[in-house]
């Protein structure tokens, strides 16, 4: 391993603490790890460091991992706080997914560096094509699946995030809104998705890398300490940052809304709240003709 002076380590250190804080953010915003972040920016700074290429990668990983742990426990606490998030989910899933996560970091410590870079590849391919392409049209149901149904998902999302080392929040988040959740529960609930694989992961992976003769100093197994200490923190201290501004987007103003519409879809609401008889509140729209429509809630 090539050691930097303190100069030349400075960028490298620069780097991993925009990246962690980056990452922090967009776990509070989105629900998911960061590991999308975390890992190929971990990678290149093992290969700056002179760290072998037999093992870089899965150093990456591996301490992606360790990093979700903290940065997806205070994402949850600040999502609990707002009462978002679907606990009845998780408690299904607090053994299908870290089984998941076990058996994906197993297959990853039987992986070599460049097909674990290649399945890195391709799943953060799939996954950006579908963050690009937004929130599907149809669904596959009006609500969850069953308990078998569930924990086959919560299973699969665990082995996939594990052996990329992701949160699995865009998994999660596109398994729950295909079957009719809000956005908003789907981001809050994936921050404890993110627990669920993280926790068993990382022993998995300090277990999974134990005795490899070259692998850098201050790492247990295919979890670099050092890395940790550095990113962690700044990670940890973004994520309210990007909590607090994802329950804000999801309760935007009826006009905000309003105003992204085509101008031959908007329509002026009328607001007339009135006490029914069963305690409900009637909203009048005015249709294009003139007529007045108006539902009760």
């Amino acid at each position: 391993m090539t050691i930097l002076d303190g100069v030349s380590l400075v960028p490298l250190v620069l780097t991993l603490i925009a990246a962690a804080a980056a990452a922090g953010f967009l776990a509070g915003l989105f629900g998911i790890g960061g590991g999308a972040i975390f890992v190929p920016v971990l990678y290149q700074t093992f290969e700056t460091l002179g760290v072998s290429h037999a093992v870089s990668m899965h150093l990456a990983v591996g301490s992606s991992i360790a990093i979700i742990v903290p940065t997806s426990l205070r994402s949850l606490r600040s999502h609990l706080q707002r009462g978002a998030v679907d606990t009845t989910l998780l408690r299904q899933w607090v053994i299908a997914i870290p089984l998941g996560a076990v058996a994906g970091a197993f297959l990853a410590s039987l992986a070599s560096s460049q097909e674990l870079r290649a399945i890195f590849a391709v799943l953060a391919f799939l996954f950006g094509a579908k963050m690009l392409a937004g929130r599907f049209e149809f669904r596959l149901g009006q609500d969850l699946p069953g308990r078998f149904g569930r924990s086959v998902a919560g299973f699969v999302i665990g082995l996939l995030s594990a052996l990329m080392g992701i949160g699995g929040g865009v998994l999660n988040n596109t398994f729950m809104t295909l079957y009719g959740r809000p956005i908003h529960q789907a981001v809050a609930t994936s921050a404890g998705v993110g627990a669920l694989i993280a926790v068993p992961g990382l022993f998995a992976y300090v277990v999974g890398g134990w005795g490899e003769a070259e692998l850098p100093a201050f790492s247990l197994g295919f979890v670099n300490l050092f890395a940790v200490a550095v990113v962690a923190p700044a990670s940890i201290l973004a994520v309210p940052l990007g909590a607090a501004l994802a329950h804000r987007l999801s309760r935007r103003p009826a006009g905000a809304r309003l105003r992204q519409l085509p101008p031959d879809r908007r329509r002026p609401l009328r607001l007339e709240p009135y006490l029914t008889s069963q305690g409900g509140v009637g909203l009048s729209r005015s249709s294009p003709g003139g007529r007045r429509e108006s539902r009760r809630r």
